[in-house]
C-alpha cells in the first residue's frame, strides 16, 4: 500500500463543505492505500461549539497544536496559515521517505507555500486544490493591500503553483485565470467543482416527503457563514426596504458577524427577520422551510469560484437569487441551470426589487426553478459526479511517483 499525506486547513467535525471534501477524499483513498491526514483543530464556523469527542476514521488523523483563527483578522489569518504550515513542514520533513504523494486543500498563501517547499525538497508531488484565487481575492476585499505587499505575495503564489506537480481548480475560469496569470500549463490544471453530498438531501426528502410549498410566511433564506464578506448587511437592508407582508428574512448559520447582525436588525421594525442556529446534519431540514434561497456576496468575491453553499441550496430544491458579479462563475453556474435570478453585487434597489418581484410568481414557477437547479446539480455537484474525478488525479500521480 502506497503511502499518502492529505493536508487540510478544516476537517470533520467541522460542518464546513471543505471538511467534507477532505474526508470523502480521504475516506475513499484509505480503501486503497495508507492514509494520514493533518489538520488544525476544529474552528470554523466562528461561534459554533464542538463537544471533545474524538471521530473515528478509518485512516490515520493528526491534529496539530497550531495557531488557529476563525474570526475574520487580516493578521490573525496569516499567523493561522503559517502556524499550520511550519506544522506541516516539519512532518514532510520528518516522515519523507513514508511519503509517496501529497494532497493539500490547505490554508493560502503560506501553508500552502511550506507544504509546496517541503515536498520540493524531498522530490515528494503534491497536489494543490486551489480554492479562491490569492492574493487577489484579498486585494479585492481589502483595497489597501496593494503594490509591494501585494507583489510580494504574487510571487509566493507563483512560487506554489509553477512546483505543484498537479492543481486542482473549481472552475474553468480559475483554471484560465491562473495559467495565464502564473503562466502555467493548461494541463496542468484539471477543473473539478466543489461538490456535496446529495445523500442526505434525498433521504430528507424521502423521509418526510416536504412539498416546496410551506405554511405560514413566505420565506427567504440565507445559510452559511456569517462573515464579512457574505454581504448579509445587504439581504437585510433590501428586505426592510421592500416591506413585504405576510413574509419573513431568516438568517441561518454562525459566524463572526452575527452578533452584529441580530443587533441591526433589532432596530429594523417593518420587517420580520430572524437568526437560526444550524445543528450538525441539519442543513436539508432549515433549507427545507425556506420557499427562496439567498446568496449574497460582495463584489469581487466571486469572480472565478463556486460558493460552497449553492450546490447545498440546488439540491434543496429551490428557486435561488444571487446577488454576485455578473461575470462570475456563479452567475454562469445559475443561469446554465436556470434555477433562479441574478443581481448585480451590493445592488440593495436591485436585489429589494427581485424579492417584491418573486413573491408573486406562481407556486409552479418557483417549483421549476427548484427541479432545474436539483437536475444541474446532481449532474455537475454532486459527490457522485466529482469525487472519483479528484480520485483519479491522486491515482495518476501515484503511478507518475513510480
Amino acid at each position: 500500500m502506497k503511502k499518502v499525506l492529505i493536508i487540510s486547513a478544516v476537517f470533520p467535525p467541522e460542518p464546513v463543505v471543505s471538511a467534507s471534501l477532505s474526508f470523502d477524499i480521504a475516506n475513499t483513498v484509505s480503501e486503497k492505500h495508507e492514509v494520514t491526514v493533518i489538520s488544525p483543530k476544529p474552528t470554523r464556523p466562528f461561534g459554533f461549539e464542538f463537544n471533545d469527542a474524538s471521530l473515528k476514521f478509518n485512516f490515520r488523523h493528526i491534529q496539530t497544536d497550531s495557531y488557529t483563527c476563525p474570526q475574520s483578522s487580516l493578521f490573525g489569518r496569516f499567523k493561522e496559515s503559517y502556524s499550520f504550515g511550519k506544522q506541516c513542514y516539519k512532518y514532510i520533513i520528518e516522515n519523507n521517505s513514508d511519503i509517496k504523494i501529497i494532497y493539500a486543500n490547505t490554508w493560502p498563501l503560506l501553508a500552502q507555500y511550506y507544504t509546496v517547499k517541503a515536498a520540493k525538497k524531498n522530490k515528494i508531488p503534491v497536489i494543490i486544490h486551489v480554492q479562491d484565487i490569492y492574493p487577489e481575492s484579498l486585494t479585492s476585499k481589502i483595497p489597501f493591500i496593494r503594490s509591494l505587499f501585494a507583489f510580494l505575495l504574487m510571487l509566493i503564489d507563483k512560487y506554489i503553483l509553477r512546483n505543484a506537480s498537479s492543481i486542482i481548480a473549481i472552475s474553468e475560469k480559475m483554471k484560465n485565470y491562473l495559467a495565464a496569470s502564473r503562466k502555467i500549463n493548461n494541463s496542468k490544471i484539471t477543473v473539478i467543482p466543489n461538490w456535496q453530498d446529495e445523500k442526505s438531501f434525498i433521504e430528507f426528502r424521502q423521509k418526510t416527503n416536504l412539498k416546496s410549498d410551506n405554511a405560514g410566511a413566505f420565506t427567504f433564506m440565507y445559510m452559511g457563514n456569517i462573515g464579512p464578506v457574505a454581504g448579509i448587511d445587504l439581504l437585510i437592508d433590501a428586505f426592510a426596504e421592500a416591506e413585504l407582508k405576510n413574509c419573513r428574512l431568516v438568517i441561518a448559520g454562525s459566524g463572526s458577524m452575527r452578533e452584529s447582525l441580530e443587533n441591526k436588525a433589532k432596530k429594523i421594525n417593518n420587517a420580520v427577520i430572524e437568526f437560526w442556529s444550524v445543528p450538525e446534519g441539519k442543513v436539508p431540514e432549515t433549507q427545507s422551510f425556506a420557499d427562496v434561497l439567498l446568496l449574497p456576496l460582495k463584489k469581487g468575491a466571486s469572480v472565478s469560484s463556486i460558493p460552497s453553499k449553492l450546490p447545498a441550496y440546488m439540491f434543496s430544491k429551490k428557486t435561488i437569487i444571487a446577488c454576485v458579479d455578473k461575470n462570475s462563475d456563479t452567475a454562469d453556474c445559475i443561469k446554465k441551470a436556470g434555477c433562479g435570478f441574478i443581481v448585480e453585487s451590493e445592488d440593495k434597489k436591485q436585489l429589494s426589487q427581485c424579492m417584491k418581484s418573486i413573491v408573486n410568481l406562481p407556486k409552479e414557477e418557483l417549483e421549476k426553478f427548484g427541479e432545474n437547479g436539483l437536475l444541474f446539480a446532481q449532474k455537475n455537484l454532486s459527490k457522485t459526479a466529482n469525487l472519483e474525478k479528484v480520485i483519479a488525479v491522486i491515482e495518476e500521480s501515484l503511478v507518475e511517483k513510480d
